[in-house]
């Protein structure tokens, strides 16, 4: 098997941590889904995941058959994914992060921004990273507060973004 056929991104390994085989990932929200007894597809196979802890860097995950820095090492920017039917229901008004990757951003006057191209998690809030077209060519980091993106239609496939002050 190769993956599920409806993937999201719960994490992505970015160095291997001791030598051991843990791995340091970063998720695209809360890390949730990263707990023991968890099988996500990496690099195309189940790999249970046999312990995870939180750190302020992301995530360390001992994963099944990876036993040491040399394995982790290979596994080195390889996705986890878990298909869709495999995560939690989302309340009204939840969505995972990586639903909003591709959303077109517009302003509250209908002028187009950009495209959602990938999100990052701060300490205070995740940030949408827009990439814009036009005169302003480039990418605008968007704080995603409901003071910025007072609205998400992941269905209708927009949001819309009320910038930052620049100063």
């Amino acid at each position: 098997m190769k993956g599920p056929p409806d993937p999201v991104v719960i994490g992505t390994i970015t160095t291997p941590h001791g030598v051991r085989g843990t791995l340091r990932v970063k998720t695209p929200g809360s890390g949730r889904h990263l707990k023991a007894g968890v099988e996500p597809f990496v690099g195309g196979e189940r790999r249970r995941i046999l312990k995870s802890s939180a750190t302020p860097k992301g995530f360390l995950v001992d994963l099944e058959g990876i036993t040491s820095r040399a394995d982790a090492e290979k596994l080195r920017g390889v996705q986890l994914t878990l298909d869709r039917r495999e995560l939690e229901e989302t309340g009204e008004d939840e969505f995972y992060a990586g639903d909003l990757i591709g959303l077109k951003a517009f302003d509250d006057s209908g002028g187009f921004l950009g495209i959602v191209a990938e999100t990052f998690e701060t300490p205070a809030h995740e940030i949408l990273v827009l990439v814009c077209d036009g005169e302003s060519d480039g990418e605008l980091y968007v704080p995603f507060t409901t003071e910025h993106v007072p609205e998400v239609s992941v269905e209708g496939g927009f949001l819309v973004v009320n910038p930052p002050e620049e100063g």
